[in-house]
């Protein structure tokens, strides 16, 4: 999405800002833009700003200045949560209720107003002080990564099948083995395979290493054979649709539907995504620290691979049986009255 003329100038210097200082990605730039002009366009219509005639997604934000930022208040923030919770309605590719934004999307665009009110303050220091200072962020339920387990992953590796063999393996043994993000799968260049490793530019254009095992490695091997003599005019991309273009996304995620169902694995509770989670589960269950797997991930923040500390392993199986009260019947304890 072009912002430059949709964004006006106090939004524009804050998205480009994001996106040449921080390094953030296209994708990233664009929710925070939508996430601010939905926000603008309540604001402008709480202040009267509007005819009442003119639909909600019509309403120009061109307008935003300094002075309307500047009168923003913590409650002003409240009501648009409010108005996110019951009357904003859902994407149509929602498959929950018709209105009423999820916890986690209404804490992402709190996220985004307050890391826009941070900028005003901390770094464009066109505001003396921030008003929405103790703005509280929507709680969001906590949930545990999804994943096969080893034997579901055996299954899933040998279900591949079809005239793009090779292709379809390869890209699912990086996902099961190196955890990578579907966006760095899509974006592999023959020229970033190494001997023993992959460069990869993740979230952000973050370069990081990535060491193959010897299944990836082999995996790779046998589908440059075939990659070879492709004729294609994107010499450079890794990875290849049947048109011969660099694959998208959206064939990635089809193509691991479909294996998933060829394994008998039920496609609508897993996805190309969940496949980066079973990498990381499986490596942490069998050793890998979590220091180690936050840098093979390409997590920023630690607190984003601690989630997968929290999932079933051996060790929390341990410590249940080592309680001391392990053992205990209440029945068995009546009966020894008897």
């Amino acid at each position: 999405m072009e912002y430059n003329n949709q964004a006006p100038p106090i939004l524009r210097d804050f998205l480009a800002y994001h996106e040449n200082i921080k390094s953030h990605s296209v994708a990233t730039i664009d929710e925070y833009f939508l996430d601010l002009r939905m926000f603008f366009r309540y604001i402008k219509r709480l202040r009267g700003l509007v005819a009442d005639d003119v639909e909600f997604n019509d309403i120009p934000i061109l307008d935003v200045d300094l002075e309307l930022a500047k009168s923003v208040t913590v409650s002003d923030v409240y009501d648009f949560l409010s108005y996110l919770t019951r009357e904003r309605s859902r994407s149509a590719r929602s498959r929950s209720s018709d209105t009423g934004l999820s916890a986690k999307t209404r804490s992402r665009k709190i996220a985004t107003i307050r890391s826009f009110y941070t900028y005003l303050t901390a770094k464009s220091k066109l505001l003396d002080e921030n008003p929405l200072l103790g703005l509280d962020t929507p709680k969001t339920p906590k949930s545990l990564p999804r994943y096969l387990n080893l034997e579901e992953s055996r299954r899933l590796l040998e279900a591949v099948d079809g005239k793009n063999t090779e292709r379809d393996y390869c890209i699912i043994c990086l996902f099961l083995n190196c955890g990578l993000r579907i966006s760095e799968i899509v974006a592999l260049d023959i020229g970033d395979i190494r001997t023993d490793h992959l460069r990869l530019f993740g979230k952000g254009s973050k370069e990081r290493v990535v060491y193959l095992n010897d299944a990836c490695a082999d995996a790779i091997n046998s589908y440059l054979v075939v990659r070879r003599d492709v004729k294609t005019d994107e010499r450079h991309a890794l990875f290849l649709s049947n048109r011969r273009v660099r694959i998208s996304r959206e064939s990635i995620h089809h193509m691991v539907k479909q294996t998933l169902l060829r394994a008998g694995l039920d496609a609508s509770k897993y996805s190309s995504h969940k496949l980066r989670h079973t990498a990381a589960t499986l490596m942490l269950k069998n050793g890998v620290d979590v220091r180690t797997l936050q840098e093979l991930l390409g997590h920023e923040h630690l607190n984003t691979t601690q989630i997968y500390t929290h999932v079933d392993n051996a060790e929390l199986r341990t410590a249940a049986r080592a309680n001391p009260l392990s053992g205990y019947s209440r029945k068995k304890n009546e009966d020894a009255k008897d």
